[in-house]
């Protein structure tokens, strides 16, 4: 794998270890108000988060690349409603998006295929990584700061189920 690529996979790797830090910082808060159900939520994308820097590490694990563990910046800790921790989720998965098309761009320019495959996968899962809180932002714009609609919109996020990788894509761009 070329060094540049190498490394910026690396960052990557980094990248998806502190999404899984800031969302659980987001269940801490979410914790701290007595909601279980949004708390639950974002312990659900903290696993999913995991998933997504294990693909990396195994990928470049595969390709014999150098795997280099980086410090995780401390996560915000501070937040003043249930909409911001979405406003925030969403910004910060937009950013994610960037960054994963930002790769591509890179292996494209060094004509990295199995990269391009590779990096695919979260293309796609990145539509689906901002449609969830664009879409549970759009219901609290409903609820507003109505008590008993955020306590419906809690029980409702308490059934998120455990995130697994699709059957087939546990290797690398499958």
């Amino acid at each position: 794998m070329d060094k540049k690529l190498e490394k910026v996979m690396n960052e990557q790797l980094t990248k998806e270890f502190y999404s899984a830090y800031l969302y659980l910082s987001m269940a801490a808060y979410f914790e701290s108000e007595n909601l279980a159900g949004f708390s639950h939520w974002m312990k659900m994308q903290v696993q999913e988060e995991i998933l997504h820097a294990m693909k990396f590490f195994d990928f470049l694990n595969e390709r014999s690349s150098s795997i280099v563990l980086e410090a995780i910046d401390k996560p915000l800790a501070k937040f003043s409603s249930v909409k911001d921790v979405f406003e925030k989720t969403l910004e910060h998965e937009k950013k994610v998006t960037a960054s994963i098309n930002d790769l591509y761009a890179l292996a494209q320019e060094v004509n990295d295929q199995a990269t391009c495959v590779f990096l695919q996968w979260f293309i796609n899962e990145q539509v689906e990584e901002e449609k969830n809180p664009a879409d549970i932002l759009g219901k609290l714009r409903y609820v507003s700061d109505q008590p008993a609609g955020i306590l419906i919109l809690d029980k409702d996020l308490a059934t998120r189920q455990q995130p697994v990788l699709e059957p087939g894509t546990e290797r690398a761009g499958a």
